[in-house]
């Protein structure tokens, strides 16, 4: 399949990756657009891996408030350098990661930190749903392994599927920003706050409180 300039141009708009790297791509994959999109992701995710050996001790702390300040967020990102600490694309990495913790609500960074008894009481619970819905017992634990892959991808940042682009998981979202910014991006820890969470709160009994009114009643 024949493409045009035109071709590489629109590749290189949707991927951000050089025009000599969408060429390749919809050379390798017959002029087929949206394979050729796949190739390149599928490359990058290959060289942003590289990165991750190096350390990012450089990087920000950032504050996302949302809901009129009902829910507050502090997230550290690292990076390399101070000079991409700086960037634009930086800042919008921690505003995008703040408001995705905001929306999505993760326990966890990462599927490494979820602790041991939180996970092993969580397939527990899995293998007893699993039973009690009838499922056989050779079955149960694969059913639980791919129940337990959707607990992290509710639980653990990474895991989560981007709430700006659904295409993709945070972790994908963070190889493509270090393809972008050419340095390891990492995130390293945040705190998420919601308005009034742990406490009791007040719970009155509408129908007493309006029969008090109608009795003349303060």
């Amino acid at each position: 399949m024949a493409f045009t300039a035109k071709d590489v141009a629109e590749l290189r708009a949707r991927t951000n990756a050089g025009m000599m790297d969408c060429k390749k791509a919809l050379t390798e994959c017959d002029g087929d657009f949206e394979k050729a999109a796949l190739w390149l992701r599928e490359k990058g995710i290959a060289a942003a891996a590289k990165k991750q050996s190096r350390i990012a001790a450089e990087g920000a702390i950032f504050s996302y408030l949302h809901m009129g300040g009902r829910i507050g967020v502090l997230c550290e990102i690292n990076c390399e350098t101070d000079f991409v600490a700086k960037t634009d694309l930086f800042q919008e990495i921690g505003k995008n990661i703040t408001m995705q913790i905001a929306a999505a609500n993760p326990k966890y960074v990462r599927r490494e930190e979820v602790p041991t008894e939180a996970l092993n009481a969580e397939k527990e619970v899995l293998r007893a749903q699993a039973i009690n819905e009838g499922k056989p017992a050779q079955i149960v634990d694969k059913m639980v392994e791919g129940r337990v892959n959707k607990y992290y991808q509710e639980v653990c940042l990474m895991d989560q599927t981007y709430v700006k682009d659904s295409s993709m998981t945070i972790t994908q979202y963070i190889n493509e920003m270090t393809l972008k910014t050419g340095e390891k991006i990492s995130i390293r820890r945040f705190v998420r706050w919601e308005l009034g969470e742990g406490l009791e709160k007040r719970h009155d009994d509408l129908a007493e409180e309006v029969a008090k009114q109608m009795n003349g009643k303060n």
